[in-house]
């Protein structure tokens, strides 16, 4: 069986004038050669990720957008009353759209090698953060959430599969420590 080519389409991590805040800058589209398992690389036209549709922006809560709807349940009265009703319950769910950066960004490139008080995190949890890459989410910087065109464009760097990661790594009595704190 001849099967297509696979075509992938290669995007940048462009800096913006906030720190955190990216832009995704298309590079190139790498197509598949099917005879040897490697990739041709053709350089394509620079045009930046519209990650976000504008017309969105009132159901947007930060990064997520909001899905609202109501759902009609059926509740069976008290043993006091008699029959059943519909009850209407209203519910939510937030959707965040994110790019999945398998590499390491540039603008965190000081993080791994950066000075560790008491030895945490070890070299072993440093090098499984940053071997888990990051993810690229759409939002923009709360100075340019009302501008015409900046909240489909500008993303932000997220870590929290790093935070996962770091969480994960403490010891029992740390995270112990932690929900005294809280609770104090």
């Amino acid at each position: 069986m001849n099967s297509l080519p696979k075509t992938v389409k290669v995007w940048e991590i462009v800096d913006s004038e906030f720190p955190g805040y990216v832009y995704l800058m298309s590079s190139c589209e790498l197509t598949e050669c099917v005879d040897n398992d490697k990739y041709n690389a053709v350089q394509c036209e620079r045009e930046l990720m519209a990650v976000a549709d504008p017309a969105l922006q009132e159901q947007m809560h930060g990064p997520a957008v909001v899905h609202k709807r109501s759902t009609l349940s059926f509740a069976l009265a008290p043993a006091t009353e008699l029959g059943a009703r519909l009850v209407d319950s209203p519910s939510s769910s937030d959707n965040v759209f994110c790019v999945r950066c398998l590499t390491w960004p540039p603008q965190a490139a000081d993080w791994p090698t950066r000075h560790r008080r008491y030895g945490w995190p070890d070299s072993t949890t440093v090098g499984r953060v940053v071997s888990d890459g990051c993810d690229v989410v759409s939002v923009a910087h709360p100075l340019c959430r009302h501008n015409e065109w900046m909240p489909g464009l500008q993303c932000r760097l997220s870590f929290s599969r790093a935070e996962i990661v770091l969480l994960n790594s403490w010891t029992p009595v740390s995270r112990l420590s932690l929900i005294c704190y809280d609770v104090i």
